[in-house]
């Protein structure tokens, strides 16, 4: 495929230091609420969580997850009010170990397991705010972890499909969702690369890891004009946004990051 090129790079970002979470791809082996809370939403597909009540832990959270949006996401140039909503209304804690839930909304990944790590806030709202969703699309996320990111793209989409290479995340992360009722998700134990033929073509593809160039299979399951974010490089990486066209596809610098690489399955 044909690529054009251009080049952002918004003087905010420029001189932010970003963590970024680990994603390790390893081979894929065969094989309610602990707060009581429903969240509220206009999908159809998806029940949400906000508070019923107000009891301490909910007036907790909330607090929280305002603070994490105004001074990580809006004060750093996120401007799309669905994302911010989204991200402001969904409890992060719910999707990090319980050693770890008063740390759920800092400024930076944590670990959730088998060496992987659920992304810095700011890094899940610049990655969504890139696909430019609209509510009624289909999405292909790689790299599905504690299924946050698959949260936060199950309200703003009609139906997001993920894979997870490593079986207890993404089993753990599909129960995680139904039960917090994103009834709009699909989560499956494979191989990223590959995508998710059954189901292409896609509007958007999402991928936390970094593939050392762009992979073309998953370039092909979009749709004409759909738009895929990945990181890409080996040591140097760019944080990219891929537009497919007639002719090939158009490429967008972002921002320059670090991921781990995204490998096959052994």
């Amino acid at each position: 495929m044909k690529a054009n090129h251009l080049i952002r790079f918004p003087m905010i970002h420029q001189f932010m230091m970003i963590f970024l979470s680990v994603f390790i791809p390893t081979s894929c082996q065969p094989g309610s609420s602990p707060n009581g809370q429903i969240l509220e939403t206009n999908k159809k597909n998806a029940t949400h969580m906000i508070n019923p009540g107000q009891n301490e832990d909910s007036l907790w959270w909330n607090k929280e997850a305002r603070k994490m949006v105004n001074q990580q996401i809006v004060s750093r140039g996120i401007k799309d009010k669905r994302v911010i909503s989204v991200l402001r209304n969904t409890p992060r804690h719910l999707f990090v170990p319980k050693s770890l839930i008063k740390a759920a909304y800092s400024d930076g990944p944590l670990l959730i397991g088998e060496g992987q790590t659920i992304s810095q806030p700011y890094i899940v709202a610049i990655m969504t705010e890139l696909l430019e969703l609209k509510g009624d699309e289909k999405v292909l996320e790689i790299g599905t972890g504690s299924g946050y990111q698959a949260a936060i793209l199950s309200q703003l989409v009609d139906t997001c499909y993920s894979i997870e290479i490593l079986r207890t995340l993404a089993d753990s992360a599909s129960a995680r969702l139904k039960r917090l009722g994103f009834n709009n998700v699909v989560v499956k134990c494979d191989d990223g690369y590959k995508g998710w033929i059954e189901h292409a073509p896609f509007d958007c593809i999402i991928i936390t890891a970094a593939p050392e160039e762009i992979p073309q299979k998953l370039v092909e399951q979009l749709k004409m004009n759909g738009r895929m974010v990945v990181p890409v490089g080996k040591y140097y990486q760019d944080l990219l946004l891929i537009t497919k066209t007639e002719t090939g596809y158009t490429k967008e610098i972002i921002i320059p990051v670090r991921f781990v690489p995204m490998v096959k399955p052994a």
